[in-house]
């Protein structure tokens, strides 16, 4: 479709005659190159993304393809014979030519679709579907029937920083069956029940994100004569450009909305979108999350900040707590921190910044009933948002902790504080006992990075922390930095992040719980990426930036005793056979990550002897 001078001089498309290619260019078609070469009659939305075609030239290709289709899905299996060639079609850009040459060979009857179609080039923009892992192109208007190979789709070239070389070849060497069902008729490599189809594949990582190529070869296992064995088709999908593409788009994307460049993000947003549905796995969703952002900033569609909202996401953190490690990880070495500060306290009691549902404190109280010289008197406080029906969760998971309490023999307390931010809250709330008689722990798990966007927010905890005077202070974090002041700088970090959080979740066991971590992780992305002020609660903050703010309010490490480092291994290897994740220890700290890439830390802090 995008075509230069040279490619038209002494050449015309082959259209039956064999006079036809001998014959000069006339002066007609000089000056219509010459009008391309100047950019005249292109078409805007496609020019933006660094295409010359011309509208007049989309809509009789668009009207090629229509006929192709339709000649196709009339032959017949044996009819189809004269296509298999040893003819390798690079270059997808010649499409135009292409399209002759296929309609040449197939002899179309005259009158095979209306000459007089006028299609608008934006309208008529094919798009991609993916079926089967098989992608194909499907004209506008939403008409199944009109499919068309996405290998011959060439609208690839990036702008701006994102321009690479194109090395994408697409080789067929086709003879192909047709189906008997006239609907949605696609060319198949084979039908015969004595081929074998083989497939490979190998994973390359672009910037975090997992680009897949794919080969699919057909052969055949039959032994006949040379002269009655059919051709088998040979196809080569590489979708490995594709996804360094999809990278590329998504990166120039994020720079034309840093700089306000509205009509080149809205442009490339789109065109994300269409190679999305190209990729497969982890690839796919992350690309389609980032998109799905980058449009809400784009058209100013704020997700939703409001009491169901909170809501659904504790919800979906149950999910994402069943699915993978990370959470248990977190629970697991916050709780064994807390117990080996507890040692030998009579009364101890927890203050939990992140109630949710409870899902950390079964395991502590197992682990104190199980304490030798019996369980303490085990005090809980726990903290979250109001419910959207004004139900009063955090009394109904207390109950069910005091069930557990009770069924395990400790004796329990337990409060809990309805507070929409944790900056709203005050040490006389908390009803504190003298240090002499109760042993306090404060405990934070992805509470505390909601508050940088909050001014003095973060500070104002920390002070309430200090009055609380804890024998440690659990905190759990992403380890990341999303919180930078350039957007474009937070867009790359968290772009590498969740893709290597989602590549961990491919190799789970495809479930609701899978589909709902994975809505769980979308909606950070989407407030990470849509939204800014205070509206923008993703912030997260890597540990030596988190260790920075409590040195500078008072806190001092308390390290992680090396048992949490081989308990928190030990519970690893129930996931994927322990493969891909690591625990690493770093300054008393311990991180969990994907092969090399830390994606949260637990650190514990006490106060300083000066405070």
């Amino acid at each position: 479709m995008k075509r230069d001078l040279h490619q038209y001089q002494g050449r015309l498309p082959n259209h039956g005659t064999s006079s036809s290619s001998s014959l000069p260019v006339s002066k007609d078609k000089m000056m219509m190159v010459k009008e391309e070469e100047d950019g005249g009659n292109m078409d805007e939305l496609l020019a933006v993304l660094g295409y010359k075609v011309r509208s007049s030239e989309m809509a009789e290709v668009a009207l090629k393809l229509e006929q192709l289709e339709t000649m196709m899905g009339n032959v017949q299996e044996d009819g189809l014979s004269q296509l298999a060639t040893d003819t390798v079609h690079y270059n997808p850009s010649e499409l135009y030519s292409w399209l002759d040459n296929m309609l040449t060979e197939l002899n179309p009857p005259p009158g095979a679709a209306a000459s007089n179609v006028c299609l608008d080039p934006i309208l008529t923009s094919p798009e991609i579907v993916n079926n089967n892992n098989n992608s194909f192109l499907t004209a506008a208007g939403g008409d199944s029937s009109r499919i068309i190979p996405a290998s011959d789709y060439d609208l690839k070239v990036i702008p701006g920083n994102a321009i690479y070389q194109q090395r994408s070849q697409f080789a067929i060497d086709s003879s192909s069956s047709s189906s008997n069902n006239n609907q949605n008729k696609r060319l198949k490599s084979c039908s015969s029940p004595d081929s074998m189809v083989t497939s490979t594949s190998t994973a390359t990582q672009i910037g975090g994100v997992i680009g897949t190529t794919v080969m699919t070869t057909t052969t055949t296992t039959k032994a006949a004569p040379a002269t009655a064995e059919s051709t088998r088709s040979v196809i080569l999908v590489d979708s490995q450009d594709n996804g360094v593409r999809l990278v590329h788009a998504l990166m120039a994307c994020a720079e034309a909305v840093q700089q306000n460049n509205l009509t080149i993000a809205e442009a490339l947003v789109k065109q994300i979108g269409c190679l999305a549905v190209s990729q497969a796995g982890a690839m796919r969703k992350v690309a389609t999350y980032f998109a799905e952002a980058l449009a809400r900033r784009i058209y100013r569609l704020s997700p939703p900040q409001n009491q169901i909202d909170h809501s659904l996401s504790d919800t979906l953190q149950m999910h994402f707590y069943e699915t993978c490690p990370y959470l248990k990880f977190a629970h697991f070495t916050a709780n064994q921190a807390i117990l080996e500060a507890f040692q030998g306290k009579k009364r101890v009691h927890v203050i939990d910044f992140s109630m949710n549902q409870g899902l950390q404190w079964p395991a502590l109280m197992q682990a104190l009933a199980l304490r030798e010289g019996g369980p303490p008197i085990f005090r809980l406080t726990g903290i979250g948002p109001p419910a959207p029906d004004n139900s009063d969760q955090l009394h109904e998971v207390g109950c069910k902790l005091a069930q557990l309490a009770e069924a395990i023999h400790v004796e329990f307390e337990y409060r809990g504080f309805v507070a929409n931010s944790l900056a709203d809250l005050d040490a006389s709330m908390l009803e504190l006992r003298p240090s002499e008689i109760e042993s306090v722990a404060v405990n934070s798990v992805f509470e505390l990075h909601k508050l940088l966007g909050r001014p003095g927010g973060i500070e104002k905890v920390l002070g309430v922390v200090k009055q609380i005077k804890p024998v440690i202070f659990t905190v759990v974090e992403q380890e990341s930095n999303h919180n930078g002041p350039v957007f474009l700088d937070r867009f790359t970090e968290s772009l590498h992040y969740y893709s290597t959080l989602f590549d961990s979740l491919e190799g789970v066991p495809s479930s609701q719980d899978k589909v709902m971590s994975e809505v769980y992780l979308g909606k950070q992305i989407c407030n990470l990426v849509a939204c800014e002020g205070p509206d923008r609660v993703e912030r997260h903050e890597t540990l030596s930036q988190w260790g920075s703010r409590f040195g500078s309010s008072g806190f001092v490490p308390a390290h992680l005793g090396s048992n949490a480092f081989k308990q928190a291994s030990m519970l690893l290897s129930v996931f994927n056979s322990g493969q891909g994740y690591r625990v690493e220890e770093n300054n008393g700290c311990l991180m969990l990550g994907w092969h090399t890439r830390p994606l949260i830390t637990t650190s514990a802090w006490k106060l300083s002897a000066a405070h």
